[in-house]
């Protein structure tokens, strides 16, 4: 081929469109890796009571084991920091997703404590590498697309929860054990989310000029990430607090009935799908910087009602606003951080990531201590507090002012945020 057919329009056209192509298909892959997880970590936490039931764990040790899933997740993610160094954030996902299901797979299958043991770790370990090179990838594409594209990621792990939840929910009603629960959950999303990890789309981002670099580089993203990193921790303290709490206060605070006390999570959960499927359109409309403080509001106002609450259905009405307002927090914590540490984005998710378990750990025990020498209606005022900080923060979302830095920069109406 002689060198006008290399440089021709038609040839300098076509390769755009094929970059245009594998971001969408690195998109839609990714989407299928976060609506996996969704599903898996639902199937995990809303089938507690049988897995403490299986194994004999008592009521005593359960909280030791419950404890470590989060704290070894944040190890798990610190590894991942490292790991893709080496490799990149598609191969560790690629590989971790599969050994989640595998292990929750085990975890059902089991009956002697030291196999508990072993699996929540693994589980806890591999779920940390999961959801950082997943967060990871979603930074790239959205930097890559140079559009907000992160809400809608999260969207599908929200989704992939409503279906893990309403899977657990069938598993119970009709006395499933785990294993029958889990196996034909794990025999389909292995092989999903191994055929879509062939359309996974890295992003190169450039490398420091030299050893010095990288050190000043760790220091810059610690000093600049503390913002970001308490938003984090403070969104995933009002997120457990739903997901550990909602049904007993509802019942115990709110005098509703049992059946009554098992909706709230469920609402929230929909509302969370609801508000991360729209907000991406929110920020390209309005920014992220207004998208999170409307969020901070919301989730205000919602731990507020909460707190009143006369009675369960007003009490709804509280769980319904905390959907809403926390569900557009921490994609958007995560998008800031890869904003602003565009050269070093992978290092500074990794690190935010830790922060969501930090949050994770901390939010139930808390409400649950305050409400025991306090009042549960008062203890929901403190997470109302946390999360009011974001309110201080905000300005650590602010868009870079000239574009993401990694080699795809585009002409900019509305910046992503």
């Amino acid at each position: 081929m002689d060198d006008a057919a290399k440089n021709s329009p038609v040839r300098a056209a076509r390769a755009p469109r094929q970059e245009d192509d594998r971001l969408r298909r690195g998109r839609a892959a990714l989407a299928v890796s976060f609506f996996a997880q969704g599903t898996l970590f639902a199937l995990l936490v809303t089938r507690i009571p049988a897995i403490q039931d299986r194994y004999g764990i008592s009521d005593g040790l359960l909280p030791v084991f419950l404890a470590a899933v989060p704290i070894l997740a944040g190890a798990g993610s610190v590894v991942t920091e490292q790991l893709v160094k080496r490799v990149r954030p598609s191969v560790v996902l690629r590989w971790v997703q599969p050994a989640v299901a595998v292990i929750l797979l085990a975890l059902g299958a089991g009956n002697a404590l030291w196999v508990a043991a072993v699996t929540l770790a693994l589980f806890g370990v591999c779920v940390g590498g999961l959801d950082a090179s997943m967060n990871m990838l979603g930074v790239s594409l959205q930097h890559a697309y140079g559009r907000s594209i992160m809400l809608g990621f999260h969207a599908s792990y929200s989704l992939g929860g409503i279906i893990g939840a309403s899977l657990a929910w069938a598993g119970a009603h009709w006395h499933l054990s785990l294993v029958v629960l889990y196996g034909p959950v794990v025999a389909v999303l292995i092989p999903l989310t191994l055929t879509a990890s062939r359309w996974y789309a890295d992003q190169e981002q450039p490398a420091p000029a030299d050893g010095d670099g990288v050190r000043e580089a760790q220091a810059v993203v610690m000093r600049l990430l503390l913002p970001l990193c308490l938003v984090m921790a403070f969104a995933y303290i009002g997120d457990s607090t739903v997901s550990n709490w909602s049904a007993k206060y509802l019942q115990d605070t709110l005098h509703s009935s049992e059946q009554l006390s098992t909706v709230p999570y469920a609402v929230y959960m929909v509302t969370t799908l609801i508000g991360r499927s729209v907000g991406d359109f929110g920020v390209r409309r309005f920014g992220a910087v207004a998208v999170v403080r409307l969020g901070t509001v919301v989730a205000m106002a919602g731990f507020a009602v909460v707190a009143a609450a006369p009675g369960a259905w007003v009490g709804m009405l509280g769980f319904t606003l905390l959907g809403l307002g926390l569900c557009v927090i921490v994609p958007q914590t995560f998008a800031a951080a890869g904003r602003l540490f565009p050269g070093a984005s992978d290092s500074a998710i990794a690190r935010l990531n830790i922060f969501n378990y930090v949050g994770f750990l901390v939010g139930s025990p808390l409400v649950g201590a305050l409400g025991d020498v306090w009042s549960y209606r008062g203890a929901m005022l403190v997470p109302m507090v946390l999360v009011g900080a974001t309110l201080l923060y905000a300005g650590s979302f602010e868009p870079a002012p000239a574009g993401y830095g990694v080699g795809h920069e585009r002409p900019r109406t509305v910046d992503v945020g």
